[in-house]
């Protein structure tokens, strides 16, 4: 028999779809879908069952034919998509500046599920393609939550290291307004205006909806400290373990720039791929306003008509220490003095005081699901007396290389592991919303990996 006779042999198809198969299941371990191996005995040998129901047996004509093959086709396509979106590789937009320069608004990447390993959805029951809102529409579910499952994630090659680029559900993206939608934390909210003109003030908030994990925005932001770790922050420069953070290439801090009183030439600006958003300048003193990765900085030194380059400090406790975690006076931290903070690790066990519980309270009671309660100043978790805790999952520590740019870790605390979506690889196209037609695609963007 000849190779082409044994290809199409439908014992070889059965063979290599069935070894495919089962080594999948292997891999998600989930030995209820072995069942599957009836259907793929069925489909290439006794073919009982007709499993293409929707088509006919005799077409009346030729067009006919062609649209059930094309319904056929689309089956199969959505089908595939799916299992790759939600297994192997996924596409994502850079919404914000947040990760400028590293990461540019209208980069399109690729993310990987199978480096950290692909994580199964909670609710399995959802509207292909869509991420938890029905298209066209502002707040129509996209998912039924009629299935509920608890986190599992599958085998990957490694776990979240140092200075990986990090898709995740946003973790205070559990309860939404819809009206701010991701634009403002539910929290800061609730901060800000209290809880109760929150959920009553339908006009300016709208409707209060709660998500699942994998219904959360998408987040991306840079790890720069995994579980175990201690973090701190010192006039913006980040200590992870006691040692200073290697500055990235392309991170970047707000400075004030100073002229002589004209305006710096836009298309010096256009080259330093400093976007017309960034670009603030103050009249009144002849300022700009504006981040600047450390290569920029020397090179607008340089220019003749700037007198001085200073770089913004945000240590103003009394009108930040509120927006900055854990969200409690008695922390006086700010996005550029901040900590000690430890990461937990699964496993590891710390003791919980007053003092300390606001900083671990949310994931007591949200990421793991305890109740909590403080009583004559003692704290009661599951209704025993705790003096310790031990925690059940790994958290990470996530900042954007635009820190002063960034709603980040140090507005919403840690990222859960089971939060983690995936890692950020390369970028696929990238479009500069303040070009037009061909200009805008940035052409040495594409097909770059993602450091």
């Amino acid at each position: 028999m000849t190779f082409k006779g044994i290809v199409a042999n439908k014992y070889f198809k059965f063979v290599i779809t069935f070894i495919i198969y089962t080594l999948w299941v292997i891999w998600i371990q989930n030995f209820w879908f072995l069942l599957g191996w009836i259907i793929i005995i069925d489909l290439y040998l006794t073919k009982k069952v007709r499993w293409t129901f929707w088509k006919k047996k005799n077409f009346k004509s030729n067009g006919e034919m062609a649209l059930f093959e094309w319904i056929d086709a689309l089956v199969f396509a959505v089908i595939a998509a799916t299992l790759i979106r939600m297994f192997l590789i996924e596409a994502y937009t850079i919404p914000t500046a947040s990760m400028e320069k590293s990461l540019l608004v209208g980069d399109y990447l690729f993310v990987s599920k199978v480096t950290y390993g692909p994580k199964l959805p909670n609710t399995p029951l959802s509207f292909p393609f869509a991420h938890h809102t029905m298209p066209l529409t502002k707040s129509m579910k996209s998912y039924l939550e009629w299935i509920k499952r608890p986190y599992k994630r599958i085998a990957g090659f490694r776990k979240v290291k140092r200075n990986d680029a990090v898709v995740f559900n946003y973790p205070e993206g559990d309860t939404i307004s819809t009206v701010f939608q991701s634009d403002q934390s539910y929290y800061s909210l609730i901060r800000m205006f209290g809880r109760e003109r929150v959920w009553n003030d339908k006009a300016k908030f709208g409707d209060i909806i709660v998500r699942p994990v994998d219904k959360r925005e998408n987040y991306i932001k840079r790890c720069v400290a995994i579980s175990g770790d201690s973090i701190k922050i010192i006039n913006g420069q980040v200590y992870i373990n006691n040692k200073k953070q290697q500055h990235f290439v392309d991170m970047q801090y707000d400075y004030f720039v100073q002229t002589n009183g004209s305006n710096i030439n836009p298309k010096h600006l256009d080259r330093m791929d400093i976007s017309m958003n960034d670009r603030n300048f103050i009249s009144s003193n002849s300022t700009y306003d504006m981040p600047l990765t450390d290569e920029n900085v020397n090179k607008i030194k340089a220019f003749p008509n700037v007198s001085n380059v200073v770089q913004k400090e945000y240590i103003d406790v009394d009108t930040i220490s509120l927006s900055i975690f854990p969200n409690d006076r008695s922390y006086s931290w700010t996005a550029d003095n901040f900590g000690p903070l430890y990461i937990p690790e699964q496993g590891a066990t710390i003791n919980i005081t007053v003092e300390n519980l606001p900083i671990y309270k949310r994931i007591i009671e949200t990421y793991e699901g305890n109740s909590l309660e403080v009583k004559d100043s003692s704290i009661y978790i599951n209704g025993g007396l705790a003096t310790n805790y031990t925690f059940k999952m790994d958290y990470y520590f996530m900042m954007g290389d635009n820190r002063h740019n960034s709603v980040d870790s140090r507005f919403w605390g840690f990222v859960p592991e089971d939060h983690i979506v995936g890692r950020a690889v390369f970028i696929w196209l990238s479009l500069d919303q303040d070009k037009r037609f061909l200009s805008k695609i940035r052409w040495n963007r594409i097909f770059t990996r993602i450091k």
